[in-house]
């Protein structure tokens, strides 16, 4: 019987935060491009005290940065053990690929924010994607 192979707990931590990561900023891109604008929390010019938009782009962001970590974490912990049929594999791979894909298109198009407002939001998905991310793939390890 062959032996079961472990990767070190923080190559799995860093492989998943960053797939959690990349995940939340192609959802932040392709949000962007369909009108969920996260700075609208920040605007003065305003009457609504918290627009649906920002609000909905906030969650689904922070949603899919922790979720994006902990399944990465959970898979890679199991697939390091051979557990994951081959075509499971290449299923994820492949919707990986067309997620990040299609995040590229996004931002290849004219910004409809303005810059220093893109910037920022930018960077503000960045840090909630990562701190998302880390959460997940601790919570996942901790689990295995």
């Amino acid at each position: 019987m062959a032996e079961t192979t472990y990767f070190p707990r923080r190559l799995i931590l860093g492989g998943a935060m960053i797939s959690g990561v990349l995940l939340a900023l192609a959802v932040h891109m392709l949000g962007a491009r369909y009108g969920l604008d996260l700075g609208g929390l920040w605007r003065s010019d305003t009457t609504d005290f918290m627009p649906a938009g920002a609000a909905i782009a906030w969650w689904l962001i922070a949603t899919v940065g922790f979720s994006g970590g902990y399944f990465t974490a959970t898979l890679m912990d199991s697939a390091v053990s051979g557990e994951i049929p081959l075509r499971m594999r290449q299923f994820l791979i492949a919707v990986g690929v067309l997620v990040l894909a299609g995040a590229g298109q996004a931002a290849a198009a004219p910004s409809p924010i303005p810059t220093l407002s893109g910037v920022l939001t930018g960077v503000a998905a960045l840090c909630l994607g990562a701190a998302m991310a880390f959460c997940g793939a601790h919570f996942a390890l901790r689990r295995a």
